[in-house]
């Protein structure tokens, strides 16, 4: 990984959701500045009470005004999240990436119309850090594609991810998050923190290993692991991260479950598809923002849906080999 080269980032600004919501807060009015003006506009009771009427009349009116502004405001960042990749389309890989599996288990279940269980496994990237709104996270982007394309398909895509976390953590709440709950599918997220902290990556490998162990050996859950992101604050430990991404490649292989290239689809977005890094990382140069989660969530959601095809059309894959990589 020593042609990895480390990125110069301009300062990228997330959509204001958070500034928009806030303004739903109703502006409050306190009944103590209204009541002196009320008492001298009338003696009487019923004088009084129009004046009431009278006085908190445009504070309502005011009111509905930066709600319904608030609102608009949140409909717009909607709308624009919801038309993300018409200005930047979301396209795989340039050439070299080809389909090596499927994944055999969470199509069966789709194709029988049976329940499927997701588990989205993994630290901040899971849980959606940079995201200017949880339903614009990973696996809520997923949950959406799967279900405009099984409409009819109950599926649940559960977000186990905890910030600041890697394997050593993860494998603290493996058994309650991920094994208790009977996936048909996992999507472990894992490494970043590991080459970021500067833990020795065959540590991480070792640990990873033995958790799809243990996984595999409680149910029959299909396993998809998902490399460290390709960002500057990765690339500038371009030797850890290198190592990192070979040795999941390699637990995958030899555990035979599918391998999400993240690092190599980010690369491929920026040095082929000469896409800006600010385009899909956040100003600190590690999480990826509404484009990176929505691309991401769309490449993974679509070898699932391919996946589906393949078992619909009779191809049969052999049952060792659940490898992947986006076509």
């Amino acid at each position: 990984m020593s042609s990895l080269r480390p990125f110069c980032l301009t300062a990228w600004s997330a959509t204001p959701v958070v500034a928009a919501l806030l303004l739903l807060a109703p502006a409050s009015h306190s009944p103590a500045q209204a009541q002196p003006a009320q008492a001298a506009s009338s003696a009487s009771t019923s004088a009084s009470q129009t004046a009431v009427a009278a006085t908190t009349q445009p504070s309502s009116s005011t009111e509905r005004g930066i709600t319904a502004r608030a609102i608009d405001k949140v409909k717009q960042v909607a709308k624009s999240a919801g038309d993300i990749f018409s200005r930047v389309p979301c396209l795989p890989p340039k050439g070299g990436a080809k389909s090596m599996g499927s994944l055999p288990h969470v199509a069966g279940k789709l194709i029988a119309g049976q329940p499927v269980v997701i588990v989205a496994f993994g630290s901040s990237s899971t849980a959606g850090y940079g995201a200017s709104s949880p339903d614009f996270n990973y696996p809520n982007r997923l949950a959406a594609q799967l279900r405009r394309q099984y409409p009819t398909a109950d599926i649940s895509v559960i977000n186990a991810g905890v910030g600041g976390e890697d394997a050593p953590e993860m494998m603290k709440r493996l058994q309650k998050e991920v094994i208790d709950v009977h996936p048909d599918l996992v999507i472990w997220q894992v490494g970043t923190n590991a080459v970021l902290r500067n833990l020795d990556p065959g540590d991480t490998a070792k640990l990873v290993e033995d958790g799809i162990s243990r996984i595999q050996a409680a149910d029959e859950a299909d396993i998809v692991l998902v490399d460290p992101q390709y960002s500057p604050a990765v690339t500038q430990r371009a030797e850890s991260a290198g190592k990192m991404v070979r040795l999941l490649g390699k637990v995958a292989e030899l555990r035979h479950v599918g391998i999400f290239p993240r690092f190599e689809v980010m690369r491929d977005w920026h040095e082929k598809q000469a896409i800006p890094v600010e385009s899909f990382v956040i100003a600190d140069g590690l999480h990826m923002n509404d484009w990176g989660y929505a691309c991401f969530a769309q490449l993974l959601g679509d070898d699932i849906i391919r996946s589906v095809g393949q078992i619909k059309l009779g191809i049969n894959v052999p049952a060792d080999v659940h490898a992947y990589r986006p076509m």
